[in-house]
C-alpha cells in the first residue's frame, strides 16, 4: 500500500459505488479505505462487495455516527499500520474530482500536506447556496485572522499526507470531530514545519445524498480556532 484514499461515509450508498470505481480506474495505483458510521442505506454492504473482489478496496465498519474527525484519526492509523506513503482525504459525494488526485501526487512531491483550495484563485465552487458560500469564505478569513494560518482554505476536505506529516501528530490529541478537524490537522502540521503547498480545485456541491453541515459543527470550528491560538501561544500545543 503506497497511495491510500480514505472516504467517511455515512448513509453515501447512491455514491460510493461509482466514485470506487472512478478511482480504481485512475493510473495512479490507488487503494481506498471507506470508514463507514453504520449508515443506515447500506453504504458499508456495497463497500463489503468491493473488497470481496477487489484487495484494493477496505472498510472499517464503525458500530454508529462518530463524527467527521473521528472517521479521519481511525483512517490514519491504518494507513500508518499498513505501510502507506501518501493519505489522501477526500469526501464521498462527488464534491472532489477524483481526476484531481494525479495534481496532487505531483505536488506532494515537494511538500508535505498538499491542499486542494476553493478561495486560492477567486472562488471555484459551484451550486452552493449564497448563504452558505459567504459562511465557509468568512470562516477561513475569521481563522487566518485568529491562528496565521497561512492558507486560503483551512476548512477544505479534500488534502494529501505524506506519511511523515501523519506520523509526527499525536492523533489521540487531536480533538475536533466536524470542519474544525480540517483547521486543527493543517494548523499542527504547519507549526511543526512540515511544508504545506495549496492548490486550486473545482468544488461542485453534491449531486446526491444530504449535506452533514449543521449548527454544532459550525460553533466548534469557531472555538477551536482560539484553542489552538492560545495553546500554540504557551507552548502547549500538541
Amino acid at each position: 500500500m503506497e497511495k491510500l484514499v480514505i472516504i467517511p461515509t455515512y448513509n453515501e450508498r447512491e455514491n460510493i459505488d461509482a466514485l470506487i470505481t472512478r478511482l480504481l480506474s485512475l493510473p495512479h495505483g490507488l487503494e481506498v479505505l471507506v470508514v463507514d458510521d453504520h449508515s443506515p442505506d447500506g453504504t458499508a454492504e456495497v463497500v463489503e462487495g468491493w473488497s470481496a473482489r477487489d484487495p484494493r478496496v477496505h472498510l472499517i465498519s464503525r458500530p454508529g455516527k462518530l463524527g467527521l474527525g473521528s472517521a479521519y484519526r481511525d483512517g490514519f492509523r491504518y494507513a500508518l499500520q499498513h505501510g502507506a506513503e501518501f493519505v489522501f482525504e477526500m469526501d464521498a459525494d462527488f464534491s472532489h474530482d477524483p481526476d484531481a488526485i494525479g495534481e496532487f501526487l505531483q505536488h506532494i512531491a515537494e511538500a508535505d500536506v498538499v491542499l486542494g483550495s476553493r478561495y486560492l484563485k477567486g472562488v471555484t465552487v459551484v451550486n452552493w447556496p449564497l448563504k452558505r458560500l459567504i459562511l465557509s469564505y468568512a470562516a477561513n478569513l475569521y481563522t487566518r485572522l485568529v491562528t496565521g494560518l497561512p492558507v486560503a482554505d483551512a476548512t477544505g476536505g479534500f488534502k494529501c499526507f505524506r506519511r511523515r506529516a501523519l506520523e509526527a501528530i499525536r492523533l489521540d490529541r487531536v480533538r475536533s470531530d466536524g470542519y474544525a478537524f480540517q483547521i486543527e490537522m493543517s494548523f499542527k502540521c504547519w507549526k511543526r514545519g512540515f511544508r504545506i503547498k495549496e492548490i486550486p480545485i473545482l468544488f461542485v456541491d453534491r449531486r446526491a445524498g444530504v449535506s452533514k453541515m449543521n449548527r454544532r459543527i459550525i460553533w466548534e470550528a469557531v472555538w477551536m480556532v482560539w484553542r489552538l491560538r492560545l495553546l500554540d501561544l504557551f507552548g502547549r500545543l500538541e
